[in-house]
C-alpha cells in the first residue's frame, strides 16, 4: 500500500511557521534539526490521524510564495461539520489571520474556508464529507 508521508514547505521564518500550525491546527512539533554544514533547519509537525508536515528553511532558499504560481497551490486540513468550518473562520479573523475566501460551498461541493499563513501560502481548512 502506497501512502504519502509527509508534504514539505520552505519557510523563511521556522519558528513562526512551526507556532502557526501547531496552534491553528494541532500540529505536534518534534524537536529542531540543525545541519550546520548546508544550514538546513527542519520541524516535523504531525498530526492526530498521522498526517506529518516538514517546515524547512535554508538561507540560500529566498523568495515567497506570494500568489498562485505553478507548484504547490495549497496544504488543506479537515474538521468535522460546517460549523466546525465557520467557528474557526471567527476565530481566525478575531486573532488577525488573513481568510481570503469563505467559508463558502465549492463548486466541487467542499464547504470551505482559505486563509494564508504567515508566509502567505494558501490553506484550506474542508468540512469532512459525509
Amino acid at each position: 500500500m502506497t501512502r504519502i508521508d509527509h508534504a514539505a514547505l520552505w519557510v523563511s521564518d521556522l519558528e513562526e511557521s512551526r507556532d502557526f500550525y501547531s496552534e491553528w491546527f494541532a500540529g505536534t512539533a518534534g524537536p529542531r534539526y540543525d545541519n550546520p554544514r548546508t544550514g538546513l533547519s527542519t520541524y516535523f509537525l504531525s498530526f492526530d490521524d498521522g498526517a506529518r508536515l516538514e517546515l524547512m528553511t535554508r538561507p540560500d532558499v529566498t523568495g515567497g510564495p506570494g500568489g498562485e504560481t505553478c507548484g504547490w497551490a495549497h496544504l488543506s486540513f479537515c474538521v468535522p461539520d460546517e460549523p466546525a468550518v465557520d467557528a474557526l473562520a471567527t476565530r481566525l479573523r478575531d486573532s488577525g489571520v488573513e481568510v481570503v475566501d469563505g467559508p463558502r460551498r465549492t463548486g466541487d461541493g467542499y464547504y470551505e474556508l482559505v486563509l494564508l499563513d504567515p508566509e502567505g501560502n494558501r490553506v484550506e481548512v474542508v468540512a469532512e464529507w459525509g
